[in-house]
């Protein structure tokens, strides 16, 4: 399993109350393989850099979820195929990588342990 954070930007005439039940259609591809749907946060209307079928606002999503990725390919596919998600971007979450600075403070706390 792999952590995954999904982008959806919807057409801004939808209902923006309607956009989370809506996508927990979709969201049910990861939950049937087993995967785990953490958070879906609905930022709002926004404004795009530039227009998207003929639009120049959207209705953004943020969608962080743990899956396998052939289940998280899956769920990009069938968001790709509905007519008012204007895009979507998949991201991997990775562990956040140690520094060298936080490295030798865990050193250094485990010489002070002995």
């Amino acid at each position: 399993m792999r952590h995954y954070e999904v982008m959806v930007i919807l057409d801004p005439s939808l209902d923006e109350r309607t956009v989370a039940p809506s996508l927990d259609t979709f969201l049910n591809v990861i939950r049937t393989t087993g995967g785990n749907v953490e958070k879906v946060e609905v930022w709002g209307k926004r404004r795009l850099s530039f227009e998207i079928n003929k639009s120049s606002e959207g209705i953004y999503a943020v969608l962080d979820l743990t899956s396998t990725p052939d289940a998280v390919k899956e769920l990009d596919r069938q968001l790709g195929l509905q007519e008012t998600v204007l895009r979507t971007k998949v991201m991997r979450r990775h562990p956040p990588k140690a520094t060298k600075a936080s490295a030798k403070a865990a050193k250094n706390a485990a010489k002070a342990k002995v």
